[in-house]
């Protein structure tokens, strides 16, 4: 069985982002960049898949600029037996990405995609879903739990009020989320190895997909300032202003 797993080049999350002082989005000028961490979640899951003797190949796939392959090789150094970038300088959206998956799954013949069930800088959550749909295959989201046999997955996800278990059929798309796994941390020979696995790399074009942006970010800006807090002399105080200026209670 093959497995693709799609990883995203964001901000790395202990970077604290800065808006552009023109407000068209986040600066992204000499900061570290890093693997979506969900993305990371994914991969390790794939090549657990694999190590478990259920996968017999798991290709890496990113999009985007090519200073995607540091990304790439960060996933090949987990596990990933291969790897292909989709290299453009153009924006990608969320159904621009989806449509080069898809492109990717016909060419590739996956089993199981999995993917980050959103990547942190847009949080948009939604191309593994517009990738099922395009491709018309069944869809588990928010896994925390991911078993695979006879033919299907078998997938656990959070829901409010507690856990659902769904069956699938492969060939399937599956996200994940925090719970699933903890990723292992690259060592040094993985890292040397990863240097030498096969990276290809192929443009939109050759996908057949137009990655023209539809929708315009009107402006990006920080969140508003917490206003400061106020100290109260004691319970009955801080009962009287929830009551009468929070109105709270």
């Amino acid at each position: 069985m093959k497995i693709l797993v799609p990883v995203k080049r964001v901000l790395d999350y202990n970077v604290k982002a800065r808006v552009k002082a023109d407000g068209t989005g986040v600066d992204l000028s000499n900061v570290k960049m890093a693997m979506n961490p969900f993305d990371e979640i994914a991969v390790e899951e794939a090549v657990r898949l694999k190590e478990a003797g259920v996968a017999a190949e798991v290709v890496a796939v990113s999009c985007g600029v090519g200073a995607c392959q540091e990304t790439l090789r960060a996933a090949l150094a987990i596990g990933a037996d291969r790897a292909i970038l989709v290299e453009t300088d153009v924006e990608l959206q969320p159904l621009a990405v989806a449509k080069l998956l898809k492109a990717l799954c016909d060419r590739e013949e996956p089993a199981l995609v999995i993917g980050g069930k959103q990547a942190i800088d847009n949080d948009a959550n939604q191309t593994g879903q517009m990738l099922a749909a395009l491709l018309g295959w069944p869809q588990a989201t928010f896994a925390s739990k991911l078993a695979i046999g006879g033919g299907k997955a078998t997938v656990t996800r959070e829901i409010d009020g507690g856990l659902e278990t769904l069956a699938i059929k492969l060939p399937a798309v599956v996200t994940t989320d925090l719970r699933l796994n903890e990723p292992r941390y690259a060592t040094l020979p993985n890292i040397m190895k990863a240097k030498k696995k096969p990276l290809d790399t192929v443009k939109p074009a050759d996908l057949g997909v137009d990655v023209t942006p539809r929708l315009t970010i009107l402006k990006v800006a920080e969140p508003p300032r917490r206003s400061t807090g106020v100290r109260v002399a004691d319970v009955a105080q801080l009962i009287d202003k929830l009551k009468n200026e929070a109105k709270v209670i």
